[in-house]
């Protein structure tokens, strides 16, 4: 029997005892207070609850602050940091080779939302088996605090320059709707309750799983006149090294209740509404629904929280593409390569 340090997966009609540290990561280097290390946090726990086999799992990212996330979990399973925005085609590439594999692909609104909207809409349009993760700060966090592409009309950049976003931003969960994702899901960094159940549900999932995760960025606050700024102090100093201070902040916590608003404060003193959604009064197979519902919130300024849409009927990408049940990693050079006889054959046809 395993002991608590331990933990019970499947591989291959097995079963066999893991211990928990298995399951964890290297220590985080994300700042204190970031929503993106409760989220590391929330996908240990569902990785632990279903038994997760961590080396029969690939672990994707593309660039930024949500790219580090793969190394804060499932230290035992493969794992790859591409390109900016080009994590999807890594994965898709990835599971055709071979489809047994589990794969969660950690990405944020700018790898996904801005550089990478093309490759995120293919992966929902092809029904890639995936759990795509968007860790949604509305900003480039990596980079000083740009506005991403989900960033909110009329937002301010905490930075002296006070810049306001003039752009509507995009809508990650009507995106991912709209593009054939089967499985689209929005929550918050903060409600672990609503949280772990839809990223246990997410890694179950046979198609692209998609779940957009609001996660408050907490270092750009900055402000006009401030002597102690960061661009007021590189424009008037001659550095030895660069060194940054970011304030331990309380992370943020919330329970939310079903069709009621909640009320949320964040770190820079703004504040977010969360509405957790009543599935009796949702058909989440409908995509009209889902979309009606999306619409619904955006004029009421609320963050639309549980799942959103599922398709369980839709075949995955390599269902789709009838590929044999061998990965096509471990096939054998003689089932991959024609003989010379079947090429001398297609020759004639020619």
């Amino acid at each position: 029997m395993a002991s608590e340090a331990t933990i019970t997966v499947e591989s291959n009609g097995r079963s066999f005892a893991l211990p928990t540290v298995a399951f964890q990561g290297l220590p985080s280097t994300l700042c204190k207070g970031c929503g993106h290390n409760s989220i590391t946090s929330y996908l240990i726990e569902a990785c632990k609850s279903i038994g997760l086999n961590p080396y029969q799992t690939v672990k994707l990212s593309g660039i930024g602050c949500s790219s580090k996330t793969p190394a804060y979990f499932l230290q035992a399973s493969h794992g790859f940091n591409a390109l900016h925005g080009r994590m999807p085609s890594v994965a898709t590439g990835a599971l055709m080779a071979n489809a047994k594999l589990v794969c969660i692909g950690i990405s944020g609104d700018g790898d996904t939302a801005n550089i990478g909207l093309g490759q995120f809409k293919h992966a929902c349009r092809r029904n890639v088996p995936m759990v795509y993760i968007v860790e949604d700060n509305g900003c480039y966090g990596l980079t000083k605090g740009q506005f991403s592409a989900t960033a909110d009309l009329k937002a301010h950049l905490r930075r002296p320059t006070g810049e306001e976003n003039t752009i509507a931003p995009f809508d990650l969960c009507v995106e991912a709707i709209v593009g054939g994702a089967s499985f689209v899901a929005r929550s918050f960094a903060g409600d672990k309750k609503q949280l772990v159940p839809l990223l246990k549900a997410a890694i179950r999932h046979s198609g692209t799983a998609v779940i957009d995760i609001i996660s408050p960025c907490v270092t750009f606050n900055d402000f006009a006149g401030s002597t102690k700024s960061w661009e007021w102090a590189k424009d008037h100093e001659e550095p030895l090294q660069d060194v940054g201070f970011v304030p331990r902040l309380a992370e943020i916590e919330v329970e939310q209740k079903v069709g009621e608003p909640v009320r949320v404060q964040l770190h820079d003193g703004s504040w977010i509404v969360l509405r957790a959604l009543n599935h009796e009064e949702h058909d989440v197979k409908s995509r009209a629904s889902a979309l009606n519902l999306l619409e619904e919130s955006l004029r009421n300024h609320e963050f639309l929280t549980g799942l959103l849409y599922v398709d369980t009927a839709r075949a995955d990408f390599a269902t789709a593409l009838n590929t044999v049940e061998t990965p096509l990693a471990l096939l054998p050079d003689e089932a991959l390569r024609p003989s010379p006889e079947t090429l001398a054959k297609i020759m004639e046809t020619i």
